[in-house]
This record gives C-alpha cells, structure tokens and sequence, in this order.
C-alpha cells in the first residue's frame, strides 16, 4: 500500500524531469533554461565548494533562525491564549508583519545588522515566526471546552491544564507549523544571502547569475530543495512517533 501511494508523486516527478529536459533542448538557451543532466553536471563539478563552504553557512543561519522563530512563536502564541487583552492587541501586529514584502525589509536589516549572519537570521525569523504563533493560538483555541472544564472539575491548576491538555491538543498544529517554516526559513535565508552576503548558497546562486551560468544558477536551488525535503520528512518521522506515543496513552 506504501508503495503505491508513492507511485503517483514518482510518475509526476520523472514527467517533469522528462518535460524539462524536453522543453530546455528545444529552447537550446543554457544560459537561461539548463537541462537537469546540465544541472547535475554542474551540481557535481561544485560539489565541493557547495556542500563544504556554502552549505554550512546557510544550514547555521536556517536553523539558528528557524529555532528563534519557534521560541518567539511559542510565547506569542501562549501569550495571546492567556489574555484576551494581549490576543488583541498582538494578533493584528503579528498578521500585518506578514504584509510587508521581505524584499524591502531584507535591506533595511543588512543596513541594520551588517552583512554577517545577523541580517540573515532576521530574515529567516520574519518570514518563520508567523505559521509558528498562528498554528499553534489556533491549537490553543481549538481545545475542546467540555475537557477544560473537566479538567477543572477534578482540581486541576491553571498550569496542569495548559502543559496536560492545551499544549498536548496543539502538538499536530505544532508539527504541521514546523513543516511549514522548514521551507520557508531556507527560503528566507537564501533570500537574505541572495540581497548581501559573502557566503551561502543563495549567495552562490547570485555569483552563478552574473557568469551567466543557468546551470550553476540551479545547483543550488537543488541542494536547498534537497534539503527541505530531507528536513521534512525527518519532523515526519518525529511526529509519528510523538503523536502515536501520546495517542496510546490515552
């Protein structure tokens, strides 16, 4: 059953690949539209300089990142599901961040923080934090009020109700937010190399764009695709492991 349930994504996959490879020999523009075995050429010759000096640096700043994200998320979040006061005073704050393009804030914090690390974490916090504190306050609020109220009738505290029925209710919003904010906080820390940085994969993909190479353009773009994907399906793992252990105890 497994393997036919991934027989799907595989057929639409190599089809793109086969449409891909198709349609960028017709174009013959390399420089625009590269092959995927053009790419994986590229991605091999670089291998090195890839995965040993720029990796590193965008993986430090994606998870440094992604961590403060899931810290601050976490506070607003129980913050807002602790008073009402401070879920309306916080709430449109938090949804009104998500309206101003990141491109036009990335600059502002390399200006503010400088070309190191810093900016780019920034980046990668401002476009993260959000599915965190919105997916877990709607965990929070999705509690059944019939278990509250039990809960209460037994004599419970304020803090047993919360860390034994609240916070174990958000945990699949918990791990659906964090598999959302894998991708993005690649995205913003290649977004953030991409705007000022000596270092990193997205800063990689820019050099590549000036040499016109679209090959060396893409080589990145598929390590950071790789990597999500990796991410992703270890939080998978983890989820089922924690969701099943926690669904047997009750």
């Amino acid at each position: 059953m497994g393997k036919k349930s991934k027989l799907p994504s595989v057929i639409v996959f190599f089809s793109f690949l086969v449409i891909w490879q198709v349609g960028a020999q017709m174009m013959n523009a390399a420089y625009i539209l590269p092959t995927p075995i053009q790419v994986l050429e590229k991605l091999w010759e670089l291998r090195a300089s890839l995965f040993l000096h720029h990796m590193p640096y965008t993986m430090t700043v994606t998870v440094i990142g992604l961590g403060i994200s899931i810290i601050l998320g976490m506070i607003l979040a129980v913050s807002m599901d602790y008073s009402e006061a401070v879920e309306r005073a916080i709430y449109p704050i938090v949804v009104t961040s998500q309206t101003i393009p990141i491109t036009a804030l990335a600059p502002l914090f390399i200006l503010w923080f400088g070309y190191g690390m810093g900016s780019k974490i920034m980046v990668t916090v401002m476009i993260t934090f959000f599915p965190i504190t919105i997916s877990m306050h709607d965990g929070f609020k999705n509690t059944k009020r019939e278990h509250i109220e039990l809960m209460y009738s037994f004599g419970a505290s304020d803090w047993e109700v919360f860390t034994k029925l609240k916070l174990m209710s958000a945990l699949p919003s918990f791990f659906s937010a964090i598999k959302m904010s894998i991708p993005l906080s690649i995205i913003g820390a290649a977004i953030g190399e991409w705007l000022g940085s000596q270092m990193g994969l997205g800063y990689f993909s820019k050099r590549m764009l000036t040499q016109l190479s679209g090959a060396g353009v893409f080589a990145p773009v598929v390590v950071l695709s790789l990597v999500a994907i990796f991410l992703v399906m270890i939080v998978n793992i983890i989820e089922r492991r924690v969701l099943g252990s926690w669904r047997a105890e009750l």
